[in-house]
């Protein structure tokens, strides 16, 4: 199998797994119209799906850096898809944060494998991880539409249906698998030169990956409210900011690969966290429509650096890539809700333009953790691998990342 081919395939698999990840905001607003959930109990269940999976998605990244398991992916991803779509008929609220935490696991024990996958397939090109990453990206913005699909005609009962986005992804991922063991060589171009893990600059770039994770997963959990609240509009206004959310962050990978192309990532990375203080501000204080505008300055911001974090985290960590994508990637979607309940608690008590507000900070603070990291030697080698033709895609006319 060609690698554009085996790239193309896990990119749509990936966006069939983060499909899950951005349903469970999607479903928040229909949780609270149904079952009358608090902004606290609401974040509860984003908290259920992202804190197994913030513990276990290290736990599987250490897993594969020692034996790796290709079989997760078909088999997280249904577990992933699995847990969401019973989420709307569990009926009580443990039952459904025990369905959703179960979803997060999927999601756990996908990301890492994938990632290594992704480096393997992509023989270590950075072009192969834009589309990845991309994938992922796509995922999240369909979301909120096939939500809105499933549910506007029978509510929350009919969430089985979204089931199928994981059959599918875990369908499209056995291709990859078998042409990958039918080729054992071809992995040997997937690893980074030889070279010392840096520990320090890895744990600074996780720092400034969990604020990041914070501003955007608290975003995504509370936007449809704030911008509901903002405009005076009714769900429909809140799903709208959700899928702006989302394709942002397609939007944000682009460019991010665009930019690259002329300075290192380091410096693009910290720019673009830069940049989006003033973009989470415009989405807590600005009212009317152009609070959209807002979102999607914000969501572009975040996501700029999302595939070059994770290749910088392999290329800090050389001898354990399934432990770099493992932490980064899980750190990124997932260890936000985390902090959920707190801002859902303190909008209980006051506002919820005040609960957000705290927001601002965080991309103020990646920017003071990422801007004076290094650049890894181990990328001058392979820093022109990413402008490869052989890595993008049959039919396109530039590689993303």
């Amino acid at each position: 199998m060609r690698r554009n081919t085996s790239i193309a395939l896990l990119s749509v698999g990936h966006a069939c797994v983060d499909v899950y990840q951005g349903a469970v905001a999607a479903l928040l607003p229909f949780f609270v119209a149904e079952r009358h959930y608090s902004y606290a109990a609401a974040s509860g269940v984003v908290l259920a799906a992202g804190l197994l999976s913030s513990l276990a998605q290290p736990v599987f990244g250490a897993l594969t850096d020692r034996h790796p398991v290709p079989w997760l992916l078909p088999v997280s991803t249904v577990l992933g898809g699995l847990g969401v779509a019973l989420s709307g008929i569990s009926g009580s609220y443990p039952l459904t944060l025990l369905c959703v935490a179960m979803s997060g696991l999927g999601i756990a024990a996908y990301h890492p494998e994938s990632a290594r996958v992704a480096r393997m397939a992509g023989r270590g090109s950075h072009g192969s991880m834009g589309w990845f990453s991309l994938g992922g990206n796509a995922g999240f913005a369909v979301a909120p539409l096939l939500v809105v699909l499933v549910t506007t005609a029978g509510g929350l009962r009919c969430t089985p249906l979204l089931i199928l986005p994981a059959l599918a992804g875990s369908a499209l991922t056995l291709p990859v698998l078998r042409a990958l063991e039918r080729t054992p060589s071809a992995g040997s171009g997937a690893q980074p030169a030889a070279g010392r893990d840096d520990w320090p600059s890895f744990v600074r770039l996780s720092l400034a990956v969990v604020c990041r994770s914070v501003a955007f997963v608290g975003l995504s959990t509370f936007v449809a409210f704030q911008v509901r609240h903002a405009t005076h509009g009714g769900t429909a206004s809140g799903t709208a900011a959700l899928l702006v959310l989302y394709l942002g962050g397609a939007v944000g990978t682009v460019v991010g690969s665009r930019l690259v192309r002329r300075w290192d990532r380091v410096t693009v990375v910290s720019t673009s966290y830069l940049i989006t203080v003033a973009a989470v501000a415009g989405v807590v204080f600005v009212p009317g429509p152009a609070v959209y505008l807002f979102v999607a300055l914000t969501s572009i911001g975040l996501y700029v650096p999302f595939s070059l974090q994770v290749t910088l985290a392999q290329d800090y960590l050389p001898t354990r890539v399934g432990t770099a994508g493992g932490i980064t990637l899980g750190l990124m979607v997932s260890v936000g809700s985390l902090t959920s309940p707190v801002i859902g608690i303190v909008a209980d008590a006051t506002s919820l333009r005040t609960a957000l507000a705290p927001l601002i900070l965080m991309p103020a603070l990646s920017w003071l953790l990422f801007r004076s990291l290094p650049e890894p030697a181990v990328c001058k080698a392979l820093w022109d691998d990413h402008r490869d033709p052989a890595a993008r895609p049959t039919g396109s006319r530039s590689s993303p990342a």
